[in-house]
């Protein structure tokens, strides 16, 4: 779940809706897990320059330390996510969000066999990075390699550019259908979210429909009163049933969330020319 808009807190985010992401990590409908219990992690923006994070093995349903801070923590922009690793290790350093200067990144999916493509895409991370790398997961490698090729500058390309190399490194190793990604990355001001794989069908992603028009649909529902009009949340799985609530972000596309409005994009890899 990423959130950002008008000044809120984290306990509404987390615990307050329905289907919260910590709903999420025990009942989980629409991936491929129904239990996200190898860990979780917070991001928010509050009043340094970089985010501040929050991290934890535990599984997010029976953590109290994250219950009590969620009712502490005032935010206009959060990311939240509920683990369930795919090969590496239950360890703090490979739970989400990552953190990079002003970046946070979270990633759901997977680079296929990743751990035979590890070295080749580490070695391609830009040499100032790498040692910022903390833990194993295939999540963070393509954060740095994003970073690598420019995600301060143009978020847009340098994740096309990084999937692009991934897919590139992939096919000289012989393996079919490498990336499977949605993605949310925010530099404090602005929110992007990526929805893409390389054949078939990517994870669920879906953003927020604008709260006025919401207020609109629904004026019984209090919780709506409580967000303010920039309010917008993307998220893997809609946080309630609510009819005109949700938009599934098409496939193979990028948006952008700023000041409470959303632009939306194609999102084509680009293949490197000269891939390490």
């Amino acid at each position: 779940m990423a959130y950002s808009g008008d000044p809120i807190l984290a306990d509404e985010l987390l615990y307050q809706p329905v289907h919260s992401v910590i709903d999420q990590s025990m009942h989980a409908r629409l991936g491929p897990n129904t239990t996200n219990g190898d860990g979780f992690g917070i991001g928010w923006y509050g009043e340094g320059v970089a985010p501040a994070v929050f991290k934890s093995i535990l599984p997010a349903w029976n953590d109290r330390n994250l219950r009590e801070l969620a009712g502490e923590i005032r935010t206009s922009l959060m990311f939240a996510h509920v683990r369930a690793s795919t090969g590496t290790a239950v360890e703090r350093s490979n739970c989400h969000p990552f953190r990079y200067g002003r970046w946070l990144w979270m990633h759901n999916g997977f680079i296929k066999e990743f751990f035979r493509l590890k070295r080749d895409l580490v070695m391609a991370v830009d040499p100032v990075l790498y040692p910022a790398i903390e833990g194993s997961t295939d999540s963070e490698v393509l954060f740095f390699l994003a970073l690598t090729f420019g995600l301060p500058d143009d978020p847009p390309g340098a994740v096309a550019h990084a999937v692009g190399l991934v897919e590139e490194i992939a096919r000289r190793h012989g393996i079919d259908d490498p990336v499977q990604m949605t993605v949310a990355t925010a530099d404090g001001e602005r929110l992007w979210m990526f929805r893409y794989a390389s054949v078939g069908t990517p994870r669920s992603l879906f953003y927020s429909t604008g709260v006025s028009q919401l207020r609109a649909l629904h004026p019984e529902l209090d919780a709506l009163r409580q967000l303010g009009p920039k309010s917008r949340f993307v998220v893997s799985e809609p946080l309630r049933d609510l009819k005109g609530a949700w938009n599934e972000l098409p496939e193979s596309t990028y948006g952008v969330v700023h000041d409470g409005r959303y632009e939306l994009h194609a999102f084509v890899p680009v293949s490197p020319v000269h891939a390490p």
